[in-house]
């Protein structure tokens, strides 16, 4: 089987819908509410930096990157005196556990997704852990022996692993997480920028200099879309985060390879088509 594309941005392609499930299905939300989160970023917080332990905000905000100054500071430590991280986490793969089987219905029992469960697992505990926060972090966890709970913190660990390699490049292109936004959105066709939902509701003064900062460094134009220059920095970002994804996957040999994504296929087909939701 010939894949032209990178093997770690195939194979995102085809474990992205599963994580997706931590973010767009109702519950993983339901599972932090019960926890005693009343709305949605508290739980978020807890449940993704819960790997991490009882950390202070700034290394969250340094190892997730992508929020604006003082995001993570209004719900880090805080979320600590309604919970644990140990429960988070628990909540957070019970939730999305929940999630993948209603949506992937009767996919859930075939000998394929326990094997497709099986190779991503292998593949995802791999890759070394030096550089990479939050993936080291999950990788302290045990592995779950249940096929979807297997199959969703696999996907998890890859998810987070690839994130680490995303700061890496770029902070080498020397871009903020705010301007990652900014960038995605425009290479997405998202215009204007500052009406992506990741940043949208920042202040209007703060998204406004993130914007005159990237036309400063000629990587948007006046009126506001990506110029060749912003393309290439977005090109490379791109490639280098795909080239730095690849070490879980050398693992794996060819063959394995191969039924993995066969087998991830329908699996990624089931969760695209619901939105993961």
């Amino acid at each position: 089987m010939e894949h032209p594309q990178p093997v770690a941005r195939r194979l995102y392609d085809l474990t992205e819908p599963i994580s997706l499930v931590n973010f767009f299905s109702e519950e993983p939300n339901e599972a932090m509410a019960e926890l005693g989160f009343s709305n949605y970023w508290d739980g978020y917080f807890a449940g993704r930096s819960a790997p991490l332990g009882r950390v202070p905000a700034e290394v969250v905000d340094a190892a997730f990157y992508s929020f604006a100054d003082g995001e993570v500071s209004r719900h880090l430590p805080k979320v600590w005196e309604t919970t644990t991280p140990e429960a988070a986490h628990a909540a957070r793969e019970r939730g999305c556990v929940a999630a993948l089987r209603r949506i992937l219905g009767d996919l859930v029992e075939t000998p394929g997704l326990v094997r497709a469960a099986e190779l991503l697992a292998k593949a995802s505990v791999s890759a070394p852990v030096e550089g990479r926060v939050m993936y080291a972090g999950l990788r302290s966890l045990p592995m779950p022996e249940e096929p979807v709970a297997r199959l969703w913190h696999a996907a998890n660990m890859l998810r987070e692993h690839r994130g680490d390699g995303h700061v890496v490049a770029l902070v080498a292109e020397q871009v903020g997480g705010v301007e990652a936004h900014v960038l995605s959105a425009l290479a997405s066709g998202i215009h204007p920028a500052e009406s992506f939902g990741r940043i949208h509701h920042l202040p209007p003064d703060q998204l406004a200099e993130v914007m005159a900062g990237l036309r400063e460094r000629g990587l948007l134009d006046a009126t506001g879309h990506l110029t060749e220059a912003g393309r290439a920095t977005k090109g490379r970002i791109e490639s280098l985060t795909d080239a730095l994804a690849e070490a879980p996957y050398d693992r794996l040999q060819r063959s394995e390879l191969d039924e993995l994504i066969a087998l991830l296929e329908p699996i990624s087909g089931r969760l695209n088509a619901s939105g993961s939701q």
